[in-house]
């Protein structure tokens, strides 16, 4: 069994909140720092596939750096490729904290979800 991975960010409070958890349910994770170790397009391609979820749910829309780069008005027009290639550019850029188990994957902290995935 792959031991379920999360790529999160120090200084996110989320994250430290999601550590916590993890940390008092007894589960055993792998911890990539997010901004150090960038997600390759095929990583989250994988990583899209297996949450099911809209693509846009993987970006960090509430950070400095979508927010620079106009992405909200920006992505509406973007394949889902190009999208798939901007997020590989900058760690910051993805949501954060992400939970990647065989299961699934889930970007941000949803504690059912999360249990889910890693129960």
């Amino acid at each position: 069994m792959i031991k379920p991975v999360i790529l999160c960010y120090e200084k996110c409070s989320t994250c430290k909140k999601a550590l916590k958890w993890v940390e008092e349910s007894g589960h055993e994770v792998q911890i990539r720092p997010i901004k150090e170790e960038n997600p390759t397009v095929e990583e989250i391609k994988t990583w899209h596939e297996k949450s099911g979820l809209p693509l846009k749910r993987f970006f960090n829309t509430s950070g400095n750096l979508y927010k620079e780069m106009k992405l909200k008005d920006r992505l509406p027009e973007m394949s889902e490729e190009e999208q798939y290639q901007l997020l590989s550019t900058d760690g910051m850029l993805v949501k954060r904290p992400l939970l990647i188990t065989e299961k699934g994957a889930c970007p941000g902290f949803a504690e059912e979800t999360w249990a889910r995935l890693l129960g």
